[in-house]
């Protein structure tokens, strides 16, 4: 039998649609049902290699890790990564294609649907139910004619649609029964139900007003689900990147630079006593961090425009360490080159001099996981995402000892800097390495099991409007 599916769209970007996938995934899974995540293009510069050297959306890692499985390039088969000045890095299957304007990726989509199908088909025969995370809002009327991943996808597919509001941030009624007013009928018709989330407090108060939307829209409602504060799921887009820290606390102790084109930003959501900086700011800092960028050369010309490369400097000069990741290790260097144009137009970029190295723009993206140890002894899994290559001008103190014996990165006194994203994400290396506080991961089985038992106590008749019949089952047009 063809494969079940189920889309899950949203009113509106970060309303939880990945959040839902991913509880739906580990509460299938409990049931014994093999089960597997897709969305056919994701917007996003926080990435993560896959077993076959290809990157995805981390939002469909996880999914895949609720799902007990090891995240694969079909599950996210395009990955749109902003690189700034109304371009993106487009990558296909895992693997860099070509970066272009927003008008010229959309005279490829015919091709690229292709691709999309093509990744489907392959989950399609496998698993017994996938679960497909759309982007945005499915409304976007003006992008109806290239949607690739909201119902123009879930019509080639027969899928039925699960549609998600968000109550926290207001104005659920309209966002909801909006929505489905701008649907064409051909959509209107997949979707079976709705869900609200974030609900907080007092569930009973909304009774009226759940009994309002059944009504108004002719669907059932799949449940009144509530705010968890305390689980948190790694961030897929810049709406999830920390704000700027208006109010600096005193006791404050490392200011992570929040870079207009930030890439993988989640490498920072276990530090404590950290705040997020975009000019600077009289107060001294233990630890300042460059976090990695799409666009290296444009971020560095950035903090040079605010003032933030003579701040850096004097910080340094004062006692402050500081940490360089990926693009923020190219920046602490000498010069940045793109003889090239990878980046952009050929230019050669002065860095920080903070470090004797040249970084040199190269078309090869290094995607692939590395697992290294400290002079301590310290294991760190991380992963690298990067297209340049970092040449010392001199022998410098690697940070890592690699798996395979290679060093990596930089550690010098007053200065750190690794390609390897996911180190900080190492409470033991935070604290023995860079002397900083942080939080202990939790187990990602706990988390799982906790959006499982979530979605089990609050959804009302998933298997009656999903599982029951033959809905859902898979029509590949």
């Amino acid at each position: 039998m063809p494969a079940r599916c189920l889309f899950v769209g949203g009113t509106a970007s970060h309303v939880g649609k990945s959040w839902f996938v991913t509880a739906m995934g580990a509460w299938l899974r409990r049931r014994g049902i093999s089960v597997a995540p897709f969305k056919a293009q994701n917007m996003s510069n926080n990435s993560y290699p896959c077993i076959d050297g290809g990157e995805i959306g981390r939002a469909q890692v996880v999914q895949a890790w609720a799902c007990g499985l090891e995240p694969e390039t079909a599950m996210n088969p395009i990955l749109l990564k902003p690189a700034g000045d109304s371009r993106c890095q487009v990558v296909v299957r895992g693997k860099v294609w070509k970066t272009v304007s927003a008008r010229e990726y959309y005279q490829h989509c015919e091709a690229l649907r292709e691709e999309v199908l093509r990744a489907w088909s392959e989950l399609a025969a496998r698993y017994e139910f996938l679960l497909i995370e759309g982007a945005g809002s499915v409304a976007e009327v003006n992008l109806q004619p290239f949607d690739l991943v909201n119902f123009g996808f879930a019509r080639r597919v027969g899928a039925p649609a699960l549609l998600v509001a968000d109550i926290d941030r207001g104005g659920v009624f309209a966002s909801l029964l909006g929505t489905l007013q701008l649907l064409p009928a051909e959509d209107r018709r997949l979707v079976r139900s709705f869900a609200i989330n974030r609900f907080r407090g007092d569930r009973s108060l909304f009774d009226e007003g759940k009994q309002y939307l059944e009504a108004a829209s002719g669907l059932p409602c799949l449940g009144v689900f509530p705010f968890l504060d305390d689980v948190v799921l790694e961030a897929e887009d810049s709406l999830s990147v920390p704000p700027v820290t208006e109010t600096i606390p005193p006791e404050a102790t490392c200011a992570i630079v929040r870079l207009p084109r930030i890439s993988n930003s989640t490498d920072f959501e276990l530090l404590e006593g950290a705040v997020w900086i975009d000019r600077p700011v009289p107060q001294r800092f233990h630890t300042i961090v460059l976090p990695g960028t799409k666009n290296t050369i444009a971020d560095l010309r950035w903090l040079k425009q605010r003032g933030l490369d003579h701040w850096i400097r004097a910080q340094h000069r004062a006692g402050s360490q500081v940490v360089g990741i990926c693009g923020g290790y190219q920046m602490l260097g000498r010069r940045v080159e793109d003889p090239l144009g990878i980046e952009g137009p050929p230019t050669t970029e002065p860095g920080l001099d903070l470090l004797p190295v040249v970084t040199t723009m190269a078309p090869d993206k290094q995607v692939r996981r590395r697992i290294g140890r400290t002079a301590e002894g310290l294991r760190v899994e991380g992963y690298e995402i990067h297209m340049g290559v970092t040449v010392p001008a001199e022998p410098l103190p690697a940070l890592f000892t690699l798996e395979d014996g290679a060093p990596e990165g930089v550690r010098l006194p007053g200065v750190v800097a690794t390609y390897l994203h996911g180190a900080l994400r190492s409470a033991e290396f935070v604290r023995r390495v860079l002397g900083l506080a942080a939080r202990l991961a939790p187990a990602f089985d706990e988390i799982a099991n906790r959006l499982a038992d979530w979605f089990e106590e609050h959804n009302c008749g998933f298997e009656k409007i999903y599982l029951s019949g033959s809905g859902g089952r898979m029509v590949c047009q």
